[in-house]
């Protein structure tokens, strides 16, 4: 089994030993991404909608340098800082993936890196 490195300049760098994602067996695993600015590396301002969007924009610059995109989802992860931002999350994550319904977990997480509201990370096909 070979296992591809996905790294892009149009989302945030990797801030540790790891790769935006990981392409294995025709799956994609995507780090979780935060609501990092690609070009600033700062957390965006805003509420948890704001920084929803921005991770959503992250999740799709990484999936298309990996070859795929988000209609290829099948799974996804999201870590809250607080389930009271899960209505506002969820209305921007429903738009950003249309019709396509891919699996979901969503956690309350007691610390995200740099203290943001919303982390996610995703399974697509390659």
């Amino acid at each position: 089994m070979t296992i591809k490195f996905v790294a892009t300049d149009n989302a945030p760098k990797a801030i540790g030993p790891y790769s935006q994602a990981t392409v294995a067996n025709g799956f994609i695993y995507t780090a979780g991404q935060i609501a990092l600015d690609h070009a600033s590396m700062e957390v965006v301002p805003g509420d948890v909608k704001a920084q929803t969007e921005r991770v959503m924009a992250n999740l799709q610059a990484v999936l298309k340098a990996a070859g795929s995109d988000l209609s290829k989802v099948v799974k996804t992860t999201v870590f809250l800082s607080t389930m009271s931002d899960f209505a506002a999350m969820n209305e921007v994550y429903a738009r950003w993936f249309g019709d396509h319904r891919p699996a979901r977990s969503t956690v309350a997480a007691a610390g995200l890196p740099r203290n943001v509201l919303v982390e996610i990370e995703v399974v697509a096909l390659a």
